[in-house]
């Protein structure tokens, strides 16, 4: 193979390639210019504040115009030391309900947790509590889903009066209280309003315990109970709003 000449070609496509990024650069939107360069939002302080910027968040996420914020390098280096989340999400294990994504959220905005059904026990409940008890994180949002399948096996299981495998039985276990509201008004679609039970019920004990309540009564922290449509995108609020 004959290479005479190559290191020469080389050099001139390098130069070439190195001019091309220039120029495309040179050419970036001032919009594009701006998103990277923009100084980001203060944290929410107040639950308002806080529920306001997760539900437009939200909009942006059903409608389709995502900002991605909070997911750049320069995000990751300010976050690596220490962390100011404004707001706690529980929601489902569901592959299709990603707190970040549905709220447009980045990194270091919010704690999450993910159960089956949003079930909770001491290490969950004391998971939720670690941002409000500690930093002062000021929303905690219970969020349920259509067609979510822990909450489908459970009611199934607890209507047969059969038993789940393994541990999953805790999961039937912990979402019985919703499954009792369901069996005395089931509505049209039982599944579906037992899967809303579940977030009355959750974001109800969290709002009323005996860490968390004080900080709702003053005024310091809401708990906010959500369903999530996996149609629409969509986040209806149940329980709780601030304000």
């Amino acid at each position: 193979m004959h290479t005479a000449g190559l290191p020469a070609r080389r050099a001139v496509l390098a130069g070439a390639l190195a001019a091309t990024a220039a120029a495309l650069s040179g050419c970036s939107s001032p919009s594009t210019a701006k998103a990277t360069t923009a100084t980001p939002p203060p944290r929410p302080a107040t639950p308002e504040a806080a529920f306001t910027r997760l539900m437009e968040g939200n909009q942006r996420w059903v409608s389709g115009t995502l900002e991605h914020p909070d997911r750049d390098p320069e995000r990751r280096e300010l976050v690596a030391e220490a962390q100011d989340p404004f707001g706690v999400v529980l929601s489902c294990i569901d592959s299709r309900v990603a707190p970040e994504l549905v709220f447009d959220t980045g990194l270091g905005d919010l704690y999450v947790l993910r159960t089956g059904g949003q079930t909770v026990g001491p290490v969950v409940t004391g998971s939720v509590e670690y941002g409000p008890m500690t930093g002062g994180t000021p929303l905690v949002v219970v969020l349920g889903h259509q067609r979510c399948g822990a909450i489908e096996a459970a009611y199934k299981a607890l209507k047969a009066g059969t038993t789940l495998p393994g541990n999953l039985q805790a999961i039937a276990k912990a979402l019985a209280p919703a499954y009792e509201l369901t069996a005395k008004s089931p509505g049209a679609d039982p599944v579906d309003t037992m899967i809303r039970n579940q977030v009355k019920v959750t974001a109800d004990e969290l709002r009323t315990n005996a860490d968390l309540g004080p900080l709702v009564k003053k005024g310091a922290l809401a708990v906010v109970g959500a369903y999530y449509s996996l149609d629409t995108g969509k986040v209806e609020v149940l329980t709780g709003p601030p304000g």
